[in-house]
């Protein structure tokens, strides 16, 4: 098991800086958006061979693994350009994930939350988009990692089901499970349950999991904690981690620098 975090929740850096600040935080892996993580690239369209060679370089100089290659696209809009300006930068982004050595690029399948109608109302585009970025992934044998949250189409284990049979290729259709982005009442779900049912539907495919914790205010704002703080609760993934004889990454997202240590022990622990 590899314990990473997402780059740029420590902010946007020179590359080289990020990898050394990594490697010197403890971290062996790290979740990269290249637009998000380093000053050298605004956008997607700033990216050159250059750019990719640094990072790579880098990255490996300071033994930090890249097991995901963000690319987070809005699969599901029903707007056609925005689908075709998704579906485009997904694939350049798998090229760049071959070229980098990333374990897998991954993406939601939505920016928007969205309601039940519209749900059901974006899944035939977000499927067609997969089914488009699933292409690439076949003809440069690289691995496409999607991950649930259940204000997106891809909302629950039944659609995540359907989408796997839909792609029947176990080698290049991945996934990312965030347990936190699957728990929309988490006053009254028995998440021990709900964790060992998701895991064993479809815990083959998972090759990351994000870690994160949360509370809810008392308008039932979001609000990020230090893992172990907050409503989320983990021995049921604890135990299936356990069982596993291959690599999966944790991944810490929405770290905070004040709770660094303890949320490496955290993640160590499960």
């Amino acid at each position: 098991m590899k314990i990473g975090v997402r780059a740029h929740d420590y902010g946007k850096r020179k590359i080289e800086e990020m990898a050394a600040l990594l490697h010197d935080e403890g971290y062996g892996a790290a979740q990269i958006v290249l637009p998000k993580a380093f000053m050298e690239v605004s956008r997607y369209e700033d990216v050159t061979p250059e750019i990719l060679e640094r990072v790579r370089r880098s990255f490996e100089r300071n033994s930090v693994e890249i097991p995901v290659l963000g690319c987070y696209m809005d699969l599901g809009n029903p707007d056609a350009g925005v689908r075709e300006y998704a579906v485009k930068t997904l694939k350049q982004c798998l090229a760049w994930g071959k070229e980098l050595g990333a374990g897998v690029v991954g993406t939601e399948t939505a920016y928007h939350r969205l309601k039940g109608e519209e749900k059901k109302l974006w899944k035939p585009y977000m499927m067609d988009s997969v089914q488009r970025a699933m292409e690439e992934a076949w003809r440069l044998d690289m691995k496409l990692a999607l991950e649930p949250v259940y204000w997106h189409p891809l909302e629950d284990l039944e659609t995540t089901l359907e989408v796997i049979r839909m792609v029947g290729d176990e080698k290049h259709l991945r996934l990312i499970f965030d347990a936190s982005n699957l728990l929309e009442f988490p006053e009254t779900t028995d998440q021990d349950t709900l964790w060992t049912r998701w895991l064993e539907g479809i815990g083959e495919y998972v090759d990351v999991m994000h870690i994160k914790d949360f509370s809810l205010d008392g308008k039932r704002q979001y609000q990020p904690e230090p893992l172990g703080k907050g409503v989320m609760r983990y021995e049921a993934v604890s135990c299936w981690l356990r069982k596993q004889r291959r690599k999966i990454t944790l991944v810490r997202e929405e770290m905070n620098l004040l709770f660094v240590e303890e949320d490496l022990a955290f993640m160590r622990n499960l």
